[in-house]
């Protein structure tokens, strides 16, 4: 391995995710519902993303928001592979600037500005004490007062159980591995391997059985995530306590959690539990027994640079000008939601009002909705409380969106416009990259493949004033896919029969069609 790579896996690229809660716009409500001051500048920018991977999310950002990006990746092809992606969009012109440098070369630059918004997804836990280091000290220096920190790490307790074979597996690529096999050839042998050890019921797998359960599961994953999630030379699950000393000499605060289910206590813990945590005096304390309680194996966490704490009647004005808008139609949306607590299901008496005054598709202030609800017949009185966490949840299931400024809306539409035109014509090629740009959202929004080709056929129409016939749409998208001897997979196998394949594709063409379609339309994703 070269010098350069400083134990970090390199012969294979990471995936094409993106991550929404490297948006600066979902960071302002996350915070505001915590109690916390949020400066109105946090979503001007600029901001910064150390370790972009293939650089979705910061090119979603950068062409969404409109407003400039800095970030960088050490490894050349995803960084060549994100310079691509602003080059089409044309963040460049617009001050985004991103780069193939360490961090250690990267932090130090001279021609860096002060950021409001800085984003580390994932890395922290995959590199050494002397890059946290350099992390921390870069935060330091360039964040904002004010300004918000995101991210996210492995942690304990949840890796507990885990991280014994992680080191076995990674091991094993690295002592047993035949020479010249690749990294995905290693991660193949060292799960056989470790499979072949549960199988003799060891003493540990008797004492940890869910560790079989999840090596299961690892069988499955793609082999790329698995080579930077687990085989890197340096890897370590955090506590919280932990990762708050090593933030400390930035003058960070914890602000809260990026997820906003876990917002939520109802969903998260028993009545018990809820009365445990509020008898913790400390905050920090507070948090490391809440990981304890839901056996937390990810964090996902805003950290601010001089938190301040909001007056309550100060708190209640910032949500109640928070701008949301439904982006499912209200019959679609589930009344159950998934969370640690098991699957739990919505208050008819609070969501149905609520997603009646969503209904339009309109765009609404959350105090536009209070004043609807409060002059509706309603049975039960909605409290501005409950439709501050109605609305919470709802954007944490994906059924809403937060929704930017009118002005930065339309200014991010010519950038989403091109960077959305440089990704539907890759999907004629690929299925890397799952992800669009919405200038009404400021971030991205999950459109597969084939909905993208859905999307090149109506672009291509002879007539494309006219409404999409999903025939016509599920024809494109197969000839793409006949042309590639690419085939629809149904339970797990392929259908070889043109017309199988023609059949799927029209029922799923019929269902864009008639409710995604709509959607990425107010989303300003499609024209």
């Amino acid at each position: 391995m070269s010098d350069w790579t400083d134990g970090y896996v390199t012969d294979v690229g990471y995936t094409y995710g993106y991550y929404s809660e490297l948006n600066p716009l979902r960071a302002r409500l996350a915070l505001l519902n915590a109690g916390w001051a949020v400066p109105d500048w946090l979503t001007e920018g600029p901001s910064c993303e150390l370790g972009i991977g293939q650089g979705i999310s910061v090119n979603v950002h950068a062409a969404a928001s409109g407003t400039s990006w800095f970030g960088t990746d050490f490894n050349p092809s995803q960084a060549a592979f994100a310079q691509e992606l602003a080059g089409a969009s044309g963040a460049h012109a617009q001050g985004t600037q991103l780069f193939d440098e360490a961090f250690a070369d990267f932090c130090q630059r001279a021609d860096l500005p002060d950021f409001s918004f800085i984003g580390v997804h994932g890395i922290w836990s995959w590199i050494s004490d002397a890059n946290r280091a350099v992390i921390v000290d870069f935060v330091r220096r360039k964040l904002r007062v004010g300004g918000v920190l995101y991210v996210s790490y492995n942690t304990q307790p949840g890796w507990a159980a885990m991280a014994p074979m992680r080191d076995l597996l990674t091991e094993h690529a690295q002592v047993m591995g035949a020479p010249g096999s690749g990294i995905a050839g290693r991660i193949d042998a060292s799960l056989a391997f470790a499979e072949r050890l549960m199988d003799s019921n060891p003493q540990y797998a008797q004492s940890n059985p869910q560790v079989a359960a999840r090596l299961k599961r690892l069988q499955g994953m793609n082999r790329n995530y698995l080579a930077h999630e687990y085989f890197n030379h340096d890897w370590l699950p955090m506590s919280f306590s932990r990762m708050a000393q090593w933030l400390g000499p930035a003058k960070l605060g914890y602000g809260g959690s990026a997820s906003y289910l876990d917002h939520l206590p109802a969903l998260n813990f028993t009545a018990a539990q809820q009365a445990l945590l509020k008898e913790q005096p400390d905050a920090m304390f507070r948090e490391t027994v809440r990981d304890f309680l839901v056996n937390q194996s990810f964090r996902r966490d805003y950290w601010i640079k001089g938190p301040r704490k909001l007056a309550t009647t100060q708190q209640a004005q910032a949500l109640g000008a928070q701008r949301v808008m439904l982006i499912t139609p209200p019959s679609d949306v589930s009344m159950a939601v998934k969370a640690p607590m098991g699957e739990a299901t919505l208050s008819a008496g609070i969501y149905e009002p609520v997603l009646a005054a969503l209904a339009d598709h309109q765009v609404h202030s959350v105090d536009d909705l209070m004043q609807q609800l409060q002059g509706g017949a309603h049975k039960t009185p909605i409290s501005p409380a409950q439709l501050n966490e109605a609305v919470l949840l709802l954007i944490g299931k994906g059924d809403v969106v937060a929704v930017q400024d009118d002005a930065r809306s339309q200014g991010a539409k010519p950038q989403s416009r091109w960077l959305n035109q440089h990704l539907l014509g890759l999907a004629r090629h690929s299925a890397d990259i799952a992800w669009l740009s919405s200038p009404v959202s400021a971030g991205g929004v999950a459109v597969n493949r084939f909905q993208q080709l859905f999307i090149v056929a109506m672009r291509e129409s002879k007539n494309p004033a006219s409404a999409p016939d999903p025939q016509g749409l599920a024809a494109f998208a197969w000839n793409v896919l006949q042309a590639q001897g690419q085939r629809l997979l149904k339970d797990g196998k392929p259908m070889e029969a043109a017309q199988d394949n023609l059949a799927e594709l029209a029922l799923q063409a019929t269902a864009f069609v008639a409710t995604r379609l709509p959607s990425l339309r107010r989303l300003d994703v499609v024209d």
